[in-house]
């Protein structure tokens, strides 16, 4: 990878670059130290409030262990922010609309924002690719040997890439080190679960097609609206290079910050989540009673819990044929039938009915959710979490249900996510500091190459404004639909794409570089990942840990 070296335009065609030698002044520094100090206090203080309040005591090993996994998440959302949020800023930095010191201040800003208001549906299309022996056995060896070996592989690969300047996306990497994780799971449990301990491969397919499109959205997109563009907005200010570093004028210049706040926004809004997903994991793992279920729930929820249960369980008995499943025994079925991704047959649907019944009983005997004492904690969040991925899939084949049978079953869901599927306030905040922060430093190596090193000639201000309005729409409507995509593939795309549209050309050896990033960072993250859950196994077992 270090000897990836970037192509250079000719000196003549291009203006005088942005500076961005700006040195940080010492209180800048000791106040960004404070910071992430205080973020990391803020997280565990959290933890212990927390655990305390529903009287799970943290052994000082089982706290010591959580901290360090806590560490090894927030580093991968801070260089996160390092390595993908300079998408952001360079279109700014490089049309002279924003002081590059200031820009990657703004940008943090924007995307702590977007992290604290965003929905938490891409944390858990994230987790759900996960295999369903570990999701269940999160606390176990094995679920805390998958957690750190997709976390330190997804960081590496980003710190790798970051290092020879390519705008390699971090979600590209963390989905490659999940599907490695369960590759390697699947390949270890083989001899004994057939292989079939894997991933949902269905959404993976669901995740990956955002991934491999993303780059053609951002290229075509980006080229189609700057040629409209061209047609609609006349001023011939907006298609040239600066000609110093002088700001543009007032109009273009805001569009220009528009833009970037938009996609740091975005990119906060999506890439925050999958960080979100990954410490729920490990604080399910590390302390169940506090974070297996969602506590918060009040008791005035769970009538309409019962009521919508019990609607649902009516109509998997009448898909039965009659047949009759201890909730023992259901749990396995049900675990089979995920493992397999085929949720049919009168089987599934007594075993649906059974445990359904039993965990609606349990919910009621409790009165709420909050009240479960800690020894049923993973036992009902375990039912839960199969009850409602068993129906999910279950429902994917709607023609064998009813109108009302179906909106009975989708509150159903709604009432089982809610209840296992949450994101604590504190967790919001602490990913949005370690984004946020993260964005604020190591910027200048990605921002020179999508500045300099895509296009032949100078970002005009058309350019930069096409493929950030691009990335940012893009990346909304995917946190809409709970889609995970990649920042940068799409603004790295789309400045390649406005390239072309203005006649500039690109450089070919960058666009090579680019495209070899994106066809290898899956296969690599993969090895990386998987390798690294073997090696975690076989020294649990070599140590008894």
């Amino acid at each position: 990878m270090a000897t990836l070296a970037m192509d250079q335009a000719p000196a003549a065609t291009l203006p005088r670059g942005p500076r961005l030698d700006y040195q940080t002044h010492a209180l800048a520094k000791l106040l960004f130290a404070a910071i992430i100090v205080g973020g990391l206090a803020f997280a565990l203080f959290s933890v212990l409030t927390d655990t305390r309040g529903v009287g799970e005591e943290l052994a000082l090993g089982a706290f010591a262990f959580l901290g360090l996994a806590l560490l090894i998440a927030l580093g991968f959302e801070f260089v996160n922010g390092f390595h993908d949020t300079a998408n952001a800023v360079a279109t700014v930095i490089y049309t002279h609309s924003m002081p590059a010191h200031f820009a990657v201040v703004w940008s943090g800003f924007f995307n702590f924002l977007g992290v604290m208001v965003s929905s938490g549906a891409v944390a858990y299309s994230i987790i759900t690719l996960l295999p369903v022996d570990l999701l269940l056995n999160v606390g176990s060896s094995a679920g805390f040997a998958m957690i750190f070996a997709l976390l330190l592989a997804a960081v590496l690969w980003n710190l790798g890439t970051w290092y020879v300047g390519l705008p390699n996306s971090s979600s590209h990497t963390l989905i490659g080190s999940v599907l490695g994780v369960g590759l390697a799971n699947q390949l270890i449990q083989a001899g004994s679960r057939g292989g079939t301990a894997g991933v949902d491969w269905s959404q993976a397919q669901k995740v990956l097609t955002g991934l491999w499109m993303a780059p053609l959205i951002g290229f075509f997109a980006a080229l189609l609206l700057l040629f409209v563009m061209r047609m609609v907005l006349r001023n011939p200010e907006l298609y040239k290079a600066p000609e110093s570093d002088a700001p543009p004028p007032k109009g273009i210049r805001a569009l220009l910050i528009f833009t970037c706040t938009a996609v740091s926004f975005s990119h906060g809004s999506n890439d925050g989540q999958k960080g979100m997903g990954l410490i729920m994991l490990i604080l399910i793992g590390c302390a169940p009673t506090a974070y297996a279920l969602n506590r918060t729930l009040p008791a005035s929820a769970t009538p309409a819990f019962v009521q919508t249960a019990n609607i649902a369980s009516a109509s998997f008995d009448a898909r039965s044929g009659g047949i009759e499943i201890p909730a023992d025994r259901a749990r396995g079925v049900l675990t089979h039938a995920l493992q397999q991704r085929e949720a049919e047959g009168p089987q599934v649907f007594a075993a649906l009915e059974s445990l359904s019944r039993d965990l609606t009983a349990r919910v009621e005997g409790y009165g709420s959710l909050s009240k479960v004492p800690a020894e049923a904690t993973s036992n009902v969040r375990n039912d839960m979490y199969l009850v409602l991925d068993t129906t999910k899939l279950a429902t994917k084949k709607p023609e064998g249900f009813h109108e009302a049978e179906l909106k009975a079953l989708k509150d159903y869901q709604a009432n089982l996510e809610a209840g296992t599927r949450f994101i604590p306030l504190w967790v919001k905040i602490v990913v949005a500091l370690a984004l946020g922060l993260g964005t604020m430093i190591g910027w200048k190596r990605i921002v020179v190459t999508v500045g300099e090193k895509i296009g032949k000639q100078h970002m005009t201000y058309g350019m930069g404004a096409s493929a950030e309005l691009v990335a940012a729409a893009t990346i909304l409507a995917a946190d809409r639909f709970g889609l995970p995509v990649s920042t940068t593939h799409i603004l790295s795309s789309g400045v390649a794409g406005a390239s072309v549209a203005s006649g500039s050309g690109l450089q070919a050896r960058t666009v090579r570089n680019l495209a070899l990033a994106w066809l290898l960072t899956l296969p690599a993250a993969m090895l990386l990942s998987g390798g690294l859950y073997w090696l975690m196994l076989n020294a649990v077992r070599v140590f008894g840990l």
